[in-house]
C-alpha cells in the first residue's frame, strides 16, 4: 500500500515477459475490483515504479486505453511523444519548488529529465532525484523499502467536543483518551514515537480565547500507552478552569519503526516490557472501544463531551451487523 487509495504489485517474471498477459492481469484487477466492491480504477504496469504512476497517469486520461496501460506494450515513439508533452512536475515525486529548479537548469518535461545526466541531477540535487531520473528510463532504482508503504511521517489524534469542557479534569480524561488511541494506532503501524505534540482550544468565535500547547520530549521512542499518557498530562498546567475548550488532540512526530530501536535496559519499563498497549487493543477489538481504558481513560460513564454519533452513516461494508436491508 502507498497511499489510501494506491498500491504497488510486483508481478511474476513469467507474466511480464508477456505483454499480452499483463494486460489480461490489468483487466482482471480492474473488473474484479469493480463486481466485489464496486469501486472503479485505473491499472499502469511498467519495469519501474515511476513509469508504473506514468503509465497509471495514462490510463487515466486516455480512453484509447480503456483504463490499462501496460508501459512496454506501447510503441517507442508514442512514449517519447508522451513524455515530451508532460511537464517534469507530473512525474511522482517532483514538486512546484524542485519543478523550478529544473527548468533553470533547461529540463522542462519528463524526456528532459529521463535523458538528463544522472550524475549531474546527483549533484545538483540528491540522490532521490537521480533515482527518479534513472527510472524514468526503466532502470529499477526505488527499493521496496524506500517506499512511504504504510508508514506514517505524523500521528494526530483530535476531536472537536459535542459540548464545552469547562474543566482541569474533563481535559484530562480527553488527552488521556486520545493519548491512548494515539498508542494504539502506533501498535497497528508497528512504530513508536520521540515527540509528542499536546493542544487544546476554545472555538475561535469564543469571548474567553485560549489556544495552550506544549512540546514533550519522550525519553525515548515509544508506544506505551502509560508513558504516553503521561507525557500529554504535561499540558494540564496550562489548562484554565472556566474556560469553554472545544477541541484537544495530541500529535505524534518523529515517528520511527518499533523494532528498529530497543532501549536500554535502564529506560525499560515494566508495563511496556508486558505489551499493555497490545493487550488494551485486542480487547478493545473483541469487545468495545469502550470496555477499556487506562486511568483517566478508563472512567465509565463515558465523557459527555464525545462527539455525538446516532446519526452515523451506516458501514454496510464493513461491519456484519451494519448490511444494508433490502426489502422488496
Amino acid at each position: 500500500m502507498y497511499s489510501i487509495d494506491e498500491a504497488f504489485l510486483k508481478i511474476s517474471p513469467k507474466v511480464a515477459r508477456d505483454p499480452e498477459a499483463m494486460t489480461e492481469l490489468g483487466r482482471d484487477i480492474r473488473s474484479t475490483l469493480r463486481r466485489l466492491i464496486g469501486v472503479p480504477v485505473c491499472v499502469g504496469i511498467a519495469e519501474t515504479r515511476t513509469l508504473a504512476k506514468l503509465s497509471n497517469r495514462a490510463a487515466k486520461k486516455l480512453d484509447v486505453f480503456d483504463g490499462v496501460c501496460v508501459w512496454p506494450a506501447t510503441r517507442p515513439e508514442w512514449r517519447h511523444r508522451l513524455m515530451s508533452s508532460l511537464p517534469v512536475s507530473e512525474v511522482w515525486g517532483i514538486a512546484s519548488r524542485l519543478e523550478r529548479r529544473l527548468v533553470a537548469m533547461g529540463i522542462s518535461t519528463i524526456a528532459d529529465l529521463a535523458a538528463a545526466d544522472p550524475v549531474r541531477i546527483r549533484k545538483a540535487f540528491n540522490v532521490v532525484v537521480m533515482r527518479t531520473a534513472l527510472e524514468l528510463r526503466g532502470v529499477p532504482s526505488i527499493i521496496a523499502e524506500e517506499d512511504r508503504t504504510g508508514r506514517k511521517e505524523q500521528l494526530i489524534v483530535s476531536r472537536s467536543f459535542s459540548e464545552k469542557v469547562t474543566t482541569r479534569d474533563g481535559i484530562r480524561q480527553a488527552l488521556s483518551i486520545y493519548a491512548q488511541q494515539g498508542a494504539t494506532r502506533l501498535v497497528k503501524h508497528h512504530q513508536v514515537a520521540k515527540l509528542m505534540t499536546v493542544f487544546a482550544g476554545t472555538s475561535h468565535y469564543s469571548e474567553q480565547r485560549s489556544s495552550p500547547s506544549v512540546l514533550v520530549k519522550l525519553p525515548f521512542p515509544t508506544a506505551d500507552p502509560v508513558e504516553l499518557t503521561h507525557a500529554a498530562h504535561r499540558l494540564l498546567p496550562l489548562i484554565e478552569d472556566g474556560i469553554r475548550y472545544a477541541r484537544a488532540g495530541v500529535m505524534l512526530t518523529d515517528l520511527r519503526l518499533a523494532d528498529a530501536h530497543q532501549p536500554l535496559e535502564m529506560f525499560r519499563h515494566a508495563h511496556e516490557e508486558s505489551g499493555v498497549a497490545e493487550l488494551i487493543d485486542k480487547i478493545q477489538r473483541k469487545e468495545g472501544r469502550e470496555l477499556l481504558g487506562l486511568g483517566y481513560g478508563g472512567f465509565r460513564p463515558g465523557p459527555s463531551w464525545q462527539m455525538k454519533r446516532s446519526m452515523l452513516t451506516p458501514r454496510a461494508t464493513t461491519h456484519w451487523d451494519e448490511l444494508a436491508t433490502v426489502r422488496a
